[in-house]
């Protein structure tokens, strides 16, 4: 059985035709009403889906944890957006690696061949940096880490924490996935971008905030390149700067030695930042493989 989970918060524009191009691919239509205030329900139950509501608006995050709660027993889960940006009509295309037993999670992606012209060139720009940091974190390939149609195999519902509530949650799907050691593959997908299609008044304030998820949850995911990666920087500058500092010392440029001994103590702190690197991943190695033996 292949169920859909559609979360929607405000969306009575577009939440029908949703609904009723995803029942002609899947078994099971469940939209998650992530604290509306329009008539997104009404019209999701009238189109034929089964209707889940947050009192209150949670966050997209919350709404698929909602949503994979009540599909334990689907034996493939599509998600996909309700403003209508994604074609419904490519839902087999992306079930079929599933199918075939080639993938465990398959995202869809709309760069996967290189630039979607139809993206917002300010979209686009941010997008780049969010997939630097989730394949970075997840040790990925991802081309769309922020795609928010993709479909999974049931038995990868364990798998997902659900720790982020916001949009965070599509970087973080995609790094527990990884970790959990899941095929991930990705087919190639469209958009179609609305006025409304977003609800985001601001996309940059959205970005840093995803980003800077993204970054915290590398220091558990990825500690050598959080810790090792800035103390290496460190140590590079604290080395030049105290041979610079040193030099203006002897030739009588400087009369003190204090910029010398500060930047030693960056290069000396550098180096401590980097040992944790290096310390907080070998025992980060070892428990994964410790797991994996399990």
């Amino acid at each position: 059985m292949i169920t859909a989970i559609i979360p929607a918060y405000n969306e009575e524009k577009t939440i029908g035709s949703v609904v009723l191009g995803t029942q002609q691919h899947v078994s099971r239509v469940i939209v998650v009403d992530d604290g509306s205030s329009d008539q997104t329900s009404q019209i999701a139950k009238l189109a034929g889906a089964e209707v889940l509501v947050h009192p209150v608006n949670q966050g997209k995050g919350a709404a698929l944890k909602t949503g994979f709660e009540a599909v334990k027993d689907s034996e493939i889960i599509v998600t996909l957006d309700s403003d209508g940006q994604h074609d419904t009509g490519l839902i087999p295309k992306l079930v079929k690696p599933i199918q075939d037993d080639e993938a465990d999670v398959v995202n869809g992606s709309r760069y996967l061949h290189g630039k979607d012209d139809d993206t917002p060139a300010y979209r686009r720009v941010g997008q780049n940096v969010l997939d630097a940091a989730t394949n970075i974190s997840g040790h990925l390939k991802i081309t769309d880490s922020q795609s928010g149609f993709r479909a999974f195999a049931g038995h990868t519902i364990p798998v997902f924490g659900f720790h982020s509530s916001g949009y965070t949650i599509e970087s973080e799907m995609l790094i527990d996935a990884a970790n959990a050691g899941l095929r991930i593959m990705e087919v190639e997908i469209e958009a179609i971008y609305g006025e409304d299609s977003h609800h985001k008044a601001n996309p940059v304030k959205h970005g840093v905030s995803v980003l800077l998820r993204i970054i915290r949850d590398m220091e558990y995911n990825r500690p050598l390149y959080y810790f090792g990666a800035p103390g290496a920087v460190m140590v590079l500058i604290g080395m030049v700067l105290s041979i610079i500092f040193f030099s203006e010392y002897i030739t009588d440029q400087s009369p003190s030695l204090l910029p010398t001994a500060m930047a030693a103590l960056l290069t000396i702190f550098g180096s401590f930042i980097a040992f944790t690197g290096l310390i907080l991943h070998s025992i980060s190695r070892m428990i994964k493989r410790e797991m994996h033996n399990m």
